[in-house]
């Protein structure tokens, strides 16, 4: 009797499974390797010493909605947008919650320009904030309050400290 040989068909399932397995230990073990998170945080610290944890919007998508339809701010935190280049940015509270406080800062890490009590805006028409009288490359966004608390000023330097 000739041994049997398996079918072409066979044959190409069992290397589909295959690589669909492999496929598989792979995404799973990369999970598990890398420390993967929904977003980073930066720790903007203040001449004052005080710090906070700025979750960071580098998307378009958290660009385009910051802190909107959040209930509140934990104590020491905040968002911090990273914009594509140096600009005059607008930002809006369209679909805040609570008000905020925003500093615009320069590539050199510079206060440039603050608003104070940017009331939340649950719908259009709502006002634009900026633009800054310079070019900013970050605006931060804090609980209202911040600014009066910190006494901060045009032209204070920040420190960015990416948390690891």
């Amino acid at each position: 009797m000739e041994p049997s040989t398996p079918s072409k068909s066979a044959t190409t399932h069992s290397r589909v499974v295959v690589l669909l397995g492999l496929s598989l230990v792979l995404i799973i073990g990369s999970l598990f390797l890398t420390n993967w998170k929904d977003t980073d945080t930066i720790i903007v610290t203040f001449p004052s010493g005080t710090e906070i944890d700025a979750e960071v919007a580098d998307t378009p998508e958290k660009l385009l909605f910051g802190l909107a339809f959040r209930e509140g701010l934990p104590p020491d935190s905040g968002m911090l947008y990273i914009f594509e280049t140096s600009d005059r940015h607008r930002l809006r509270t369209k679909g805040f919650k609570i008000p905020v406080d925003m500093i615009w800062v320069d590539a050199s890490r510079h206060v440039v320009h603050l608003v104070e009590g940017a009331d939340p805006c649950p719908q259009d028409p709502c006002p634009w904030y900026g633009p800054p009288p310079e070019k900013a490359r970050y605006v931060i966004q804090t609980a209202a309050g911040f600014l009066k608390r910190e006494r901060l000023v045009p032209g204070a330097e920040l420190k960015f400290t990416l948390r690891l």
